[in-house]
């Protein structure tokens, strides 16, 4: 089994079972798309989507990869150990019945055991589709459940501002719509796929909103990459409309329009809640 090297202050945490102060890792406020990996062996344990923000000062999971983490009684007698199951390095505690999540579990991890890569790092040929359905809770949660989604993410498109915040946006004034970008590997799903699906699981007819959701920024649209994903889109709204379907979704270059990620506490609301979405469900539309 290889090893990387460690410095010294990783040595004191993955060998020697130590602790690095609260809120001086580089983990902690991080939240990034991607795999954390064991820092000695390399082994994946943790997923982006488990993170939180426990407001411990250490970096928290509410989950681990499947068979990635041991759990063990701490020398203290109280607490429980977690280490790589691959070689046994020290990555910090887990916690029961804290109610911070649904899971009710807190993997509180070192920053000093862990390495980090992004997914655009893992899968080179990831691609990016951007949809605007109403409330970006629901619609990035019903993409997160298909085969061949990496991740999907909250976020604004299609105002002039940068960086807009959520209270700007709700305004009505910005712009901006809520959008969900959804990383896909193009080896298993297609863009068109994702755009059928997109017209399933959101009403394409409402000009108002979606839902109960009413202004703006809950507009139905698709901000497409290139002229092949504009053709795509417009075939099916083209078939939907045969179909007797009076479709309002936008079609908007997403080259002219930069998309934003949301604040931390948007990323996977319901996940992180346990619920389901109270405006979005499928409804097959295409044969």
């Amino acid at each position: 089994m290889k090893f990387k090297r460690l410095t010294p202050q990783e040595e004191y945490v993955i060998i020697h079972k130590g602790t690095e102060p609260p809120f001086s890792g580089k983990y902690d406020k991080f939240f990034e798309e991607g795999i954390y990996r064991c820092k000695q062996c390399g082994q994946p344990l943790f997923k982006s989507s488990a993170k939180f923000n426990s407001g411990t000062g250490w970096p928290s999971f509410d989950e681990a990869i499947d068979g990635a983490v041991k759990e063990l009684l701490d020398a203290d007698g109280r607490r429980v150990e977690i280490v790589c199951s691959n070689c046994n390095g020290h990555l910090g505690h887990v916690f029961d019945g804290e109610q911070f999540t649904p899971k009710n579990r807190r993997f509180c991890v070192n920053s000093l055991s862990l390495d980090f890569d992004r997914y655009e790092d893992i899968y080179p040929n990831l691609k990016k589709a951007y949809f605007a359905g109403g409330c970006f809770w629901g619609v990035e949660h019903m993409f997160e459940q298909l085969d061949g989604v990496i991740y999907a993410q909250s976020g604004y498109m299609g105002g002039k501002s940068k960086n807009p915040t959520y209270k700007e946006v709700c305004s009505g004034d910005s712009g901006h719509l809520e959008v969900v970008e959804v990383a896909y590997d193009p080896s298993k799903i297609t863009f068109k796929d994702l755009a059928k699906y997109f017209f399933e699981i959101h009403d394409p007819t409402q000009t108002d909103g979606q839902g109960p959701d009413i202004g703006p920024q809950y507009l139905s649209a698709i901000f497409y990459n290139d002229e092949e994903e504009k053709r795509i889109a417009q075939e099916l709204i083209n078939e939907l409309e045969k179909k007797g379907l009076k479709v309002a979704t936008k079609l908007i270059p997403a080259k002219e329009h930069p998309f934003y990620k949301a604040e931390e506490y948007h990323q996977n609301y319901y996940k992180k809640r346990g619920s389901k979405p109270y405006c979005h469900s499928y409804i097959k539309r295409f044969d």
